[in-house]
């Protein structure tokens, strides 16, 4: 063969070669952060953007691709963030978990309208704590969550050292707590035990601020609180995980189990949390109210049991068991709680579909004297709920009616000799979702509910209105808002530690609430080198409050020495404005603020335990990055400003804290956070019922392992 016709088969060759270059395949699966599949999501190869696959409905996808070793691929999907990973190619499917992107408004909520909607659609304003904000948080329970998320509420105590909450300038018996849309027995305080709602297993949390009484009922004055498990639809998962905080020695341990066998989802969960007492100041410091806070253990276990006998038809069982010590210098208190139940879901297509359901919940406490039971603090707390919803699609429209059965009953140490009261209450709602314009939907919703041992009936509505056009829209709305007396609050006769008397009111009213709301909110995306997705919400607020109970002055009569009754008050009007903005660039960056403005123009809602503060503000900002297919990080500095309360009770003033974190993420299974909190050191002069319980900066150490994806990725 000659020189040149060497050259030119050599030529021709190599233009093959180029024309039909070895390719390689590569697999996998993209799940939510909850493993559950993503139907519809896009795998992009970086190196050839036109090469795109799309995940079928069990979250597959494949594609071929030229890299030989390893091939980066970006994955998206509505609502979510969208990333980059460096998939391995070869043979087996590789599992992709994407995270919630917030700011993009496409997550789907169900407590605002007790329907799924998708959260920029929602007419009632919804605040969403998703699963990625929880991990990032590592909070044990809801108390340190939502300090951190939300301005206007904050945690302080009561009597007893027991947790009191407040929430647009009312207490925690104004706030509906619910766990998969279910209550909770145990009103102590007028709050119930916070410790309980620990945030393993937990998918997201759903916040309605204002009256949800159309609705949810009782309780659901000041707004409502729905903390939804997260199911899991991988073969199995199993996660341990452990924490230190060095201030109080506080260890918490959990764990969680669950697979799927065939038609069975199981999921369990166990989290015990140890601290100690730490001495705040001394007891000869007579200002401040708190001297110490209390130290103690906890148990908390969890069982979701999902059962689907047919296409259509899902059944959930569910138990859990709650202990908790308090241990004080001369005694111990235990609390413990007991909670079941059952719920069948029977899908009709389309959107129709039927809920029944029972619950049971009982919540007890009691006092143990050097190990001696004693009958001085005994209370008992039994709650039968059943309950039905159905949901009827018209078109694009909806219409869901329901019913509740409640039946309570109480035996405390607020009643002559621990004696028990009981009351049952029965109610009626029905909601129609009206969607007549792209641009235009209308919520109007009804309740009527009636209380036997009150012999008391309450009826609510709420007209909720949306306006959507690009990028923008405006909500308004009114809610009716009610809280029946409670059998405590009807039947107290409470001697307070000799100090008082504390009586009750059989012929007590309702409590009603007549809430206003006007929203302005702004959403899209931001061109450029950082580009990303951003939000802002502007509410303005106003709560006109009937009946308002609450103790007075008694001065006693030929039968009861003189103390406080409960009573009811009419009067009270709280204004304020909620703004939040948050951003989530491309490259990792992101910020989210929120600040609250409240005014209460009656003085007689503040007690020495609810001290509604004007102003309140919470900022966190934060760079998110995962390098590579076995590292990647979150670091975050956060911070929290509350200001002077409007309260001549308690000087406990205002403050400002920070707080720093690092989550580093390892072989996608290994999770290590790393804390320093009150991160400049700040101490309160003198510590009051809602001063921040601290001694200054302090730390905590954290590693959460997820067995499977770790087992996996070895």
């Amino acid at each position: 063969m000659t020189r040149s016709g060497f050259l030119f088969v050599s030529t021709m060759l190599c233009v093959g070669a180029m024309a039909n270059p070895s390719t390689y395949s590569l697999s996998g699966r993209v799940l939510d952060e909850s493993g559950t599949p993503l139907a519809g999501a896009y795998v992009k190869s970086v190196s050839d953007k036109n090469n795109i696959a799309v995940t079928d409905s069990e979250g597959n996808f494949s594609m071929t691709v030229s890299e030989q070793n390893a091939s980066h691929v970006e994955v998206s999907f509505l609502g979510y963030k969208t990333e980059t990973f460096v998939l391995k190619v070869g043979k087996g499917k590789k599992t992709i978990s994407l995270s919630p992107d917030v700011t993009a408004l496409e997550q789907v909520v169900v407590t605002g309208t007790r329907t799924p909607k998708v959260l920029k659609d929602v007419p009632v304003v919804t605040r969403l704590i998703v699963a990625d904000d929880i991990k990032k948080s590592d909070a044990t329970n809801i108390q340190d969550l939502l300090t951190e998320e939300l301005p206007g509420l904050e945690f302080g105590y009561a009597m007893s050292q027991e947790t009191s909450l407040t929430m647009n300038g009312l207490g925690g018996n104004a706030v509906l707590f619910l766990v998969d849309g279910e209550r909770m027995a145990g009103e102590t305080m007028d709050n119930v035990d916070y410790n309980r709602l620990n945030l393993d297993n937990v998918g997201r949390i759903e916040v309605v601020k204002g009256a949800a009484s159309a609705l949810y009922g009782a309780n659901a004055v000041s707004g409502v609180v729905n903390i939804i498990s997260r199911e899991s639809s991988e073969p199995w998962t199993a996660n341990i995980n452990t924490r230190y905080r060095n201030e109080n020695k506080e260890w918490r341990h959990g764990a969680s189990v669950s697979f799927n066998a065939g038609k069975v989802n199981s999921q369990t969960n166990v989290q015990r949390t140890t601290s100690e007492t730490v001495k705040l100041t001394s007891a000869f410091d007579t200002e401040s109210n708190i001297h110490q806070v209390w130290g103690g253990e906890s148990l908390n276990l969890k069982e979701r049991l999902t059962f689907k006998p047919v296409k259509r038809l899902k059944l959930i069982a569910r138990g859990g068991y709650f202990a908790r010590d308090s241990k004080r210098s001369t005694y111990t208190d235990h609390y413990n709680s007991y909670s079941g139940g059952l719920k069948g879901v029977y899908d009709f297509g389309a959107g129709q579909n039927l809920e029944i359901s029972y619950s049971y919940d009982q919540y007890d406490k009691s006092r143990y004297v050097d190990d001696v039971l004693t009958h001085n603090h005994d209370y008992s707390n039994r709650q039968h709920i059943a309950r039905a919803i159905y949901n009827h699609p018209i078109k694009e429209h909806a219409i869901t009616v329901g019913s509740d059965f409640m039946n309570d009953y109480l035996s405390t140490y607020h009643f002559t000799n621990n004696e028990g009261k009981s009351q049952s209450s029965a109610d009626a709602f029905a909601q129609f979702d009206y969607n007549p314009l792209s641009w235009l939907n209308i919520l109007a919703s009804a309740r009527y509910d009636y209380f036997s041992a009150s012999k008391s009936s309450a009826t609510t509505a709420r007209l909720a209105t949306m306006f959507k056009w690009t990028k923008c829209s405006i909500r308004a709305s009114y809610s009716g808002g009610f809280r029946a007396p409670t059998l405590k609050e009807m039947y107290s006769n409470f001697d307070m530690a000799g100090i008082m008397m504390i009586y009750g009111d059989p012929s007590l009213k309702p409590e009603k609430s007549h809430n206003l709301n006007l929203a302005f909110e702004h959403y899209g995306k931001v061109d450029g080198t950082f580009g990303g997705n951003y939000s802002m919400t502007l509410m303005g607020y106003c709560n006109i409050y009937e009946n308002r109970i609450m103790t007075a002055e008694f001065k006693g009569d030929s039968i009861r020495e003189a103390g406080s009754i409960y009573s009811n008050e009419d009067g009270v009007k709280l204004t304020g404005v909620d703004f939040n903005a948050q951003y989530r660039s491309n490259i990792g960056l992101g910020a989210k603020v929120s600040y609250n403005y409240l005014h209460a123009n009656n003085k007689s809602i503040e007690s020495q335990f609810t001290q509604p503060r004007p102003h309140s503000a919470t900022l966190r900002v934060d760079y998110d990055k995962q390098f590579c297919s076995s590292y990647g990080l979150n670091a975050a500095l956060s911070g929290r400003y509350m200001g002077e309360p409007n309260s001549k009770m308690a000087n406990s003033g205002a403050y400002t804290m920070w707080k720093f974190t690092l989550q580093q993420r390892i072989s996608k299974g290994i999770n290590v956070n790393l804390t320093v909190d009150n991160l400049f050191n700040y101490r309160p002069k003198k510590y009051y019922w809602s001063s921040a319980p601290t001694l200054g900066r302090n730390y905590s150490v954290g590693m959460s392992v997820d067995v499977d994806k770790f087992r996996k990725k070895r």
